[in-house]
């Protein structure tokens, strides 16, 4: 490890405290109320809800630090954790290069067509019609109608999933004849997945089963409410195809540059060329007990992205650890903050904390090693960040304060600019974006945007 920070410092040499960081505090209010400040404005509807996380980070705030940064058409912004392509959509509409990484296959696909704009708008409705046709001909055949609940479903061989697949999601998220009915549509899409509408079609279904087909629910955290018997499946599609429809005739004609899309480690930077980006707006994951694949699980499993155990294993292997679902044995990203001493103080307290609270499951034990593990893995990745970074490169990272394990607080942020700075980064300062109400401990916490420069 000695040798891959050349000279600048060694993983072990990660050793500083928070006072600078503290003292560079952004202290203006937020532009925003709360209330606002991480809503989807009815105008940035387009592309953006063709399928979007439930707490993803807002479009304004994408075009905030565009302008801040004093981005151009010249500029390549990038989003190494581009989720479900906030940034890289914004990007786009404003004539920028865009790049994006993700690790969960599932919302890069959703990245990729989301900033796929090429294709014609009444070949997408027509197409999507014709399937839908098929469909309702089976459900037909099979005394189905999409429009009314069934009636008894003893005497009708429904499809399912494999024991195995359904294993992978959560228990009671899709009622057995919605599912049926989602499996026939997809199957009906599968005959054309050579063809150029397959793609948009297919998110569709995705973003149609999440919010209208399913039980799931979100507040924020992913979860399951009173199964229904039935849902409109086509009906529902079809909504969806219209939305994305009438968005590509808005920019039917029009020039945009080219986004790319890569299915990639946000901790492993190969896949870029060095010395090509300008500016970074992302939203890393938080160290938290959320485990964001449970976010996709549905739509990933239902709809081919992941079949077994075996490639969600390798999906999380993927993403930076913030969770303890997604920890592995031969895990070693906490060597890079080993002798930082704020995180080896937080680890300390949660360990104390549990012990004290006499938490004993294997989960909890492994709180602070998730803790080391994250903060690890995002000194990894700013590490790997430079060598594509342009110099003067301006980079947006929105982060949390989190106290979920066992009420520690962990200050994200401040944390996140401290391992920058040692990382040769300039940490120009942290503007406050939001606060949110803490449930366990009824105490605000913040939502941040650290600001850095690379200066070379």
């Amino acid at each position: 490890m000695s040798d891959k920070i050349s000279d600048m410092t060694t993983p072990t040499q990660l050793k500083m405290g928070l006072a600078d960081t503290e003292e560079i505090q952004e202290k203006k209010k937020p532009e925003l109320f709360n209330s606002r400040a991480n809503k989807l404005d009815p105008q940035d509807r387009a592309f953006h809800d063709w399928y979007r996380f439930v707490l993803s980070f807002p479009p304004h705030l994408v075009r905030d630090y565009i302008q801040k940064f004093g981005l151009n058409q010249k500029s390549v912004v990038l989003d190494p954790f581009c989720g479900t392509g906030t940034t890289i959509v914004e990007a786009k509409l404003a004539g920028m290069n865009a790049i994006g990484l993700e690790g969960n296959p599932f919302p890069h696909f959703a990245s990729s067509v989301k900033t796929d704009w090429n294709l014609d708008a009444d070949e997408l409705s027509t197409r999507a019609r014709h399937s839908a046709e098929k469909a309702l001909t089976i459900f037909k055949s099979q005394g189905i109608d999409d429009n009314l609940s069934f009636g008894n479903l003893k005497d009708l061989e429904l499809k399912t999933l494999s024991p195995e697949t359904n294993k992978l999601i959560l228990t009671n998220s899709i009622s057995s004849l919605p599912l049926h009915k989602t499996l026939v549509l997809f199957e009906c899409l599968k005959q054309y997945e050579d063809e150029s509408f397959y793609r948009h079609a297919l998110l569709a279904l995705g973003n149609a089963l999440v919010f209208k087909i399913s039980n799931l629910h979100f507040g924020p955290e992913v979860g399951v409410k009173k199964p229904k018997a039935d849902a409109n499946v086509i009906s529902n599609w079809l909504l969806e195809i219209e939305k994305i429809s009438n968005d590509l005739r808005r920019v039917a004609g029009k020039s945009f540059p080219e986004t790319k899309v890569h299915l990639a480690d946000a901790r492993d930077l190969h896949v870029l060329e060095p010395n090509s980006v300008d500016a970074i707006i992302t939203s890393p994951p938080y160290p938290n007990e959320k485990d964001y694949t449970r976010t996709t699980r549905l739509e990933s499993v239902l709809l081919g992205f992941i079949q077994n155990k075996e490639e969600l294993r390798e999906l999380k292997k993927r993403l930076v650890r913030s969770n303890t679902r997604g920890i592995y044995k031969e895990d070693d990203d906490d060597q890079w903050i080993s002798d930082f001493p704020e995180i080896q103080r937080i680890a300390d307290e949660i360990e104390r904390r549990r012990v004290e609270l006499g938490k004993d499951s294997g989960f909890e034990r492994m709180y602070p090693r998730a803790t080391k593990l994250y903060f690890g893995g995002m000194a990894k990745h700013l590490y790997d960040l430079r060598k594509v970074l342009r110099l003067g490169a301006q980079l947006a990272y929105v982060v949390g304060d989190q106290a979920s394990y066992l009420r520690v607080m962990i200050r994200t942020g401040q944390i996140l600019g401290s391992i920058a700075q040692k990382l040769g980064y300039e940490l120009t300062r942290i503007d406050l974006f939001r606060t949110r109400l803490a449930t366990a401990t009824k105490e605000q916490l913040r939502e941040e945007v650290v600001i850095l420069k690379w200066r070379g």
